[in-house]
């Protein structure tokens, strides 16, 4: 059952593929806000995807985050999410991410509980059209 307050902790390594450099929004070979961005809803969706109604999942629906410090290939982030509000089917999360040694950014995320098969069967009725 999920309650405010659910915490959870992902960490990712930083590689080559996560930079900006790799992935195009940048030309630096440091931790990518993409992969920033990536790590937060992953960090999310583990939270809360074991306790999902059977057939249920999680679709991100808002991001507010900033990107504070840069972290260099080779280093470890650290992702923490915070379930801070259930309204309905929408889920708040605060989170943050951290470097060993420095917060490098954070912020707010909304995801909302879908049916998973209902939701793909609207969009692709949407996109028959």
């Amino acid at each position: 059952m999920l309650e405010v307050g659910l915490t959870h902790e992902k960490k990712v390594a930083v590689t080559y593929e996560n930079t900006a450099k790799a992935l195009h929004s940048g030309a630096l070979c440091v931790f990518s806000t993409p992969a920033l961005v990536i790590a937060i809803e992953g960090c999310c969706v583990e939270s809360t995807e074991p306790l999902m109604e059977e057939g249920c999942t999680t679709v991100g629906t808002r991001l507010d985050i900033s990107h504070d410090a840069a972290t260099p290939v080779g280093e470890e982030i650290t992702v923490r999410s915070r379930l801070a509000a259930i309204d309905g089917r929408k889920l708040t999360f605060e989170v943050e991410a951290f470097s060993r040694l420095e917060r490098i950014g954070g912020g707010t995320h909304e995801r909302f509980i879908v049916n998973a098969d209902r939701f793909l069967q609207k969009t692709g009725e949407k996109y028959k059209k």
